[in-house]
């Protein structure tokens, strides 16, 4: 897994971690090692429901928010939704996490609810649950929320990774593994030179919503 930051209008990786499995001690190792090693402070952490780490973020950057991808929320939720259905239902979807406030995001998550929980029981239940992950975009402008809702930025750099062990499916040993995860990361952010588009609206608003936490 690797891990991000947008700094200066910017995507670095921060650090490449290999683990047997997810969970809030794995999970908390990482965040420890990235402080140890002199991140201070994080202000938004955008993924996917990673088991345990909510909480090791809770831990490790109190002040940190968690932001459920939701890219990965709507395929979730679309996975079991037969073809027939599938397109009605993500365009049901949009009116929530496209909503220009919580207030509204709220009243579409009921509609969409109503309309669809008689036809698929469980499909909506995750949207509930995860609310207090899922709300945090509400409170930025479209501009904003362009940077911080999804984890695609991760996934583009997972699909090199993946062409990676198609090519080499055994490593000796997880040493090997990271190095050649190293070589193709290098190359892979080769191509990271321009400014996230409209930066100078981005940093703003953020300096504002986390007041004195971003430097001037």
């Amino acid at each position: 897994m690797a891990y991000l930051e947008r700094s200066g209008g910017k995507k670095e990786v921060l650090t490449i971690s290999v683990g047997d499995n997810e969970s809030a001690k794995y999970w908390l190792s990482v965040m420890n090692e990235l402080k140890n090693r002199g991140v201070k402070d994080v202000l938004i952490i955008c993924a996917d429901g990673l088991t345990g780490i909510k909480e090791a973020i809770t831990a490790a950057f109190p002040k940190t928010e968690y932001q459920r991808c939701i890219v990965h929320q709507v395929r979730n939720t679309l996975k079991y939704v037969p073809d027939k259905d599938r397109k009605a239902f993500a365009t049901d979807l949009k009116t929530i996490y496209q909503a220009t406030d919580e207030k509204k995001a709220l009243a579409a998550l009921e509609r969409v609810t109503e309309k669809w929980t008689p036809k698929y029981p469980n499909s909506m239940k995750r949207w509930k649950d995860n609310w207090d992950a899922i709300s945090p975009i509400f409170k930025f402008s479209t501009t904003v929320r362009t940077v911080i809702y999804t984890t695609n930025a991760i996934e583009s750099l997972n699909s090199t990774y993946r062409k990676l062990n198609r090519q080499r499916s055994v490593f000796p040993s997880d040493t090997a593994l990271l190095k050649a995860l190293y070589l193709a990361t290098f190359e892979a952010t080769k191509k990271w030179t321009s400014t996230i588009r409209n930066w100078a609206q981005v940093y703003g608003e953020l300096s504002i919503m986390y007041e004195g936490r971003l430097p001037e």
